[in-house]
């Protein structure tokens, strides 16, 4: 069978994740090797992740050893892949998808609706700043960046009072024990993508295609790809304030999606049903843009707060 060589960036996750792909290729008779990239992102640790803007921060140096043949596939994070690929570049598989949604951790607080008033919360990113302040407009919402370890770490070491992460890091990593509470959806709208894996190849490289193939999931590659047409459609980064989750019910995708201030004092939410994954995603889109979505996205951009990560 085929030798393949997997990017990677460097952290605790991404390296689990890579290992895990790695794994189900080597099962299919591969052999596997694994180059670690370090990108963009991975250098900037002072900075909250909204306030850099720089497109395909987690990507950009893997697509170039991509391009330049020193790698063969790229695991992502797809909530971390901007939604236009940048040329030569295709998204072969997407896999069967975590659990989408937002976690609550802490030591000592059961919920978000436990939290004493100006309880300190560490999060860096301004979407579940948003949907925080608007249930709880008393909280003191500190930045926080780092690998999943240092912000546990940093919540163990009594810095904040609770910590928002995404569930599928921490199911993946097996580092529940300080989750107090799954976030509902409708509480807190997860970012697109949050809790799948983009397959990354050089574009019409059909034979490393046809060896990941398997890896691709339906219900995943359908909900993902409806919610990628929304952020798309808004011009959104995934530092901005903008929230889509898809999921599939009796067969058709249903999609909730939300546009939010950064202070939480307005957010805009829509849903619908469809069939189409891009056509939905984009329709809802449209219509969060058409309900004031536009002016609130403007004046993040223009705060420079946040930085669209695509033209």
């Amino acid at each position: 069978m085929a030798r393949l060589r997997i990017g990677s960036r460097g952290s605790q996750l991404a390296l689990w994740q890579a290992h895990h792909i790695g794994g189900l290729l080597r099962e299919r008779g591969h052999e596997v090797e694994l180059e670690i990239i370090k990108t963009t992102g991975d250098k900037i640790t002072d900075v909250a992740l909204a306030k850099v803007g720089t497109k395909g921060m987690f990507t950009k140096e893997i697509e170039e050893a991509l391009a330049e043949g020193r790698v063969d596939l790229a695991v992502h994070s797809l909530k971390d892949l901007p939604t236009e690929l940048s040329a030569g570049f295709e998204i072969a598989a997407i896999t069967t998808r975590e659990n989408p949604r937002d976690v609550f951790c802490s030591t000592k607080f059961e919920s978000i609706e436990d939290l004493p008033q100006s309880a300190r919360v560490g999060t860096s990113s301004l979407r579940r700043q948003a949907q925080l302040k608007a249930v709880r407009p008393d909280l003191d919402i500190h930045p926080l960046r780092g690998n999943v370890d240092t912000r546990l770490r940093k919540l163990e070491a009594g810095e904040y009072d609770a910590i928002i992460l995404a569930a599928a890091g921490l199911n993946r990593l097996g580092k529940t024990e300080l989750v107090r509470q799954v976030i509902p959806a409708e509480v807190m709208c997860p970012a697109a993508g949050q809790g799948a894996l983009g397959i990354e190849i050089r574009a019409g490289d059909t034979i490393t295609r046809q060896h990941v193939a398997f890896l691709d999931d339906a219900p995943a590659r359908a909900t993902t790809t409806c919610e990628r047409a929304l952020l798309n459609k808004l011009g959104g980064g995934c530092q901005v304030p903008i929230g889509a989750f898809a999921e599939v019910r009796n067969g058709r995708l249903h999609l909730e999606a939300i546009v939010a201030d950064p202070d939480g004092s307005k957010i805009l939410r829509e849903s619908r049903e469809g069939s189409d994954p891009v056509q939905l995603g984009e329709s809802v889109g449209d219509t969060l843009l058409q309900r004031g979505g536009d002016a609130i996205l403007e004046a993040v951009y223009g705060q420079g707060i946040a930085v669209p990560q695509q033209p």
